[in-house]
């Protein structure tokens, strides 16, 4: 027995230790699945669903039942004494014990309109419910989508730091012989020694920033911080795209979620001042009740049995005055109109700024690839041609450090470029409302 706990408690521990490869689908459906700030989000979503429930359910007929027993004290019985009867006769006995049994239904006829505006401002808080929750959505996809990509750019630099180095560590061998052999100065020998000493702790840095990477990507997607995960990723595809500022800027405001929600806020904000305004007209409320007492004050004289009886009407309550109360209510709801109007308009500009920032964003970051590609071309090509005049001893040590740092850092300027265009791209998509998951 003890050894089969033992395998329960170990199993989750040895699977999160395994290395897991993911792609970025994947990496999605779990850190969708796995949010924390999602399971707010639909709790949000779930609590708007109940309160368009509650609002519907004070249109309809509302049923009670009420039970009550009641010891009465003591008091003489009402009699009437008659000359020609020796006894009182007694008109009325005294019952100490009593129970009411006690059905009611009210049904609201008219409530100022009260009632239908709260149930109108329900279903919209509800559409902004369901549209946080999409918007919600988006956002958590693009933070695991950054965190990917960047754990992707982290590999590509660890990985050519490591290449940078093994090519050095191959050029130290080259000029130890040609040392041997009295074709290189010591002094060459030093420089590549030297060379290797800083890439060597460039990769220890690009090491660590590597477990940061895949820290934050498990942190994204809610694994534990010391997964050893890996990522599989087929190079980002670089398309021409010719967008269209003023059709991205149309999109984003017919599409992002933020702003419907606002916008259901305004609805459910107007129909707030309709209800808050219901309190200046008369409310009508049909009723009927049913009742079972014990003794039943409607019938004399009193008779110690359960009898039935009921009544039905029409109440008509209007409040006159209340010290400005009313009115008071009409102005906080129409400030909080006023105030959620306001705050629309100012999310429309901020949309608007933000799109327009990462389609110029969008348009460097291709740019960027486009440079950064010829850039490595040209150092490999620069390389190529120092490493094998080097070997002829053409060229100089330091000639080669330069050459080998040149390309090291074309190729780091092209594996950031190619994580910033996917990162942008996301980016522009998800701020003109497209859905990114």
């Amino acid at each position: 027995m003890k050894k089969f706990i033992m395998a329960v408690i170990l199993v989750p521990v040895i699977l999160y230790s395994q290395t897991r490869e993911l792609t970025l689908k994947e990496s999605l459906e779990i850190g969708l699945k796995n949010s924390k700030d999602l399971k707010i989000s639909y709790s949000k979503l779930v609590s708007a669903s109940a309160q368009v429930t509650s609002a519907n359910s004070q249109l309809l007929p509302q049923l009670t039942f009420n039970a009550g027993y009641t010891r009465l004290s003591n008091i003489p019985p009402f009699d009437v004494s008659l000359p020609i009867f020796p006894e009182p006769i007694v008109v009325s006995p005294v019952i100490l014990d009593n129970y009411t049994l006690k059905t009611s239904l009210q049904q609201p006829l008219f409530t100022g309109f009260r009632l239908t505006s709260l149930r109108d401002a329900a279903k919209s808080n509800y559409d902004a419910a369901n549209s946080d929750y999409q918007s919600d959505m988006n956002e958590i996809a693009f933070k695991i989508q950054d965190a990917f990509w960047n754990y992707y750019e982290s590999q590509l630099n660890d990985s050519v730091l490591g290449e940078n180095l093994n090519q050095i560590k191959q050029h130290l061998d080259d000029t130890k012989n040609f040392l041997a052999n009295g074709q290189v100065i010591k002094n060459d020998y030093l420089k590549l020694e030297v060379q290797y000493s800083s890439v060597n702790l460039q990769k220890i840095e690009a090491d660590n920033s590597l477990d940061i990477a895949r820290m934050t990507f498990n942190q994204a997607i809610n694994l534990p911080l010391d997964a050893q995960t890996q990522i599989k990723v087929e190079e980002p595809e670089i398309k021409v795209t010719d967008y269209n500022i003023e059709d991205l800027q149309s999109e984003a405001k017919n599409n992002r979620n933020e702003l419907k929600a606002l916008e259901y806020r305004l609805y459910a904000s107007i129909e707030n001042v309709r209800a808050s305004n219901s309190a200046w007209y008369p409310s009508v409320y049909l009723f009927g009740d049913y009742y079972d007492d014990k003794p039943n004050g409607r019938i004399l004289p009193a008779v110690n049995e359960f009898k039935y009886g009921w009544d039905a009407g029409v109440t008509l309550s209007w409040t006159i005055w209340n010290w400005g109360y009313n009115s008071s209510q009409s102005t906080i709801a129409e400030q909080n109109k006023i105030q959620t109007e306001t705050s629309l308009s100012q999310l429309k500009d901020a949309v608007e700024i933000e799109v327009y920032q990462n389609y110029l964003t969008f348009k460097r970051a291709y740019d960027k690839v486009s440079v950064s590609k010829l850039g490595v071309d040209q150092s490999e090509e620069n390389y190529r041609i120092t490493k094998d005049m080097y070997n002829n001893q053409t060229e100089t040590a330091t000639d080669l450090i330069d050459s080998e740092a040149a390309l090291l850092q074309a190729e780091t300027n092209y594996n950031n470029a190619l994580v910033d265009y996917e990162v942008a791209k996301i980016r522009l998509e998800k701020s003109v409302g497209k859905k990114i998951y």
